[in-house]
């Protein structure tokens, strides 16, 4: 899941992407509405995470510009604004969830996650194939039975997989999904990555290699 965290307040901004990022997400962080409209622009996010009290471009604009375009985003609005009817105010915009600060931070990954959930076509909260099994709302992958001890981005990585139903996923579209803008378009990570997921996942093998395409769930 690619999420864009837009929040003047630089220090909360980095501690959510920071946050986010620990629990496998891509994460771009911006820290007002221009340059969040500047990365809308060139990038596809699931879901943007929106403090509606911005300098300049405010909140209430970018959400507008959002819901008039073509991007699937899904829009978690934050605010200070913390009575009924202002945050009524923030869902007419046409943001998808509305969460006022203070808040706590298990309750903006869940909601996050719920709104991914949302996005284009809808992935089962249970992923199967063969003996492996991947519970993103746990948190939680198997094989045969025996729980895989994955990292945030080999956990990213299989759901990826699992998620495209054997079809076969590029690499520029892995590094695009599970890792984010600070991530170099020519590092080996996701060859290294995939790599260590194999080991972990054992025999026999489940992630098949395309030549010249990319990477795919086989039939293990």
């Amino acid at each position: 899941m690619r999420v864009l965290v837009v929040e003047d307040f630089e220090v909360l901004a980095r501690t959510i992407g920071t946050g986010l990022r620990r629990e496998g997400m891509a994460v771009d962080v911006v820290l007002d509405g221009d340059a969040a409209l500047e990365q809308l622009a060139s990038t596809r996010y699931d879901v943007v995470v929106l403090d509606r009290d911005l300098p300049g471009v405010s909140g209430d604009e970018v959400c507008r510009q959002v819901i008039a375009g073509d991007t699937p985003a899904r829009i978690l609005m934050l605010t200070a604004a913390s009575t009924v009817r202002q945050r009524v105010e923030g869902l007419g915009l046409g943001a998808d969830d509305y969460l006022p600060k203070p808040f706590d931070f298990d309750e903006l990954v869940a909601r996050v996650r719920a709104l991914g959930r949302r996005v284009a076509v809808a992935v089962p909260p249970v992923l199967v194939s063969g003996d492996v099994t991947l519970d993103a709302s746990r948190r939680l992958a198997t094989r045969a039975g025996q729980r895989l001890d994955l990292s945030p981005k080999e956990f990213a990585v299989l759901e990826c997989l699992l998620a495209a139903g054997g079809r076969v996923v590029s690499a520029e579209q892995l590094l695009e999904t599970v890792w984010d803008a600070e991530a170099d378009p020519f590092t080996t990570a996701v060859k290294t990555t995939i790599k260590r997921l194999r080991s972990k996942l054992g025999d026999p093998p489940l992630i098949d290699t395309v030549r010249e395409g990319g990477y795919r769930i086989g039939g293990a």
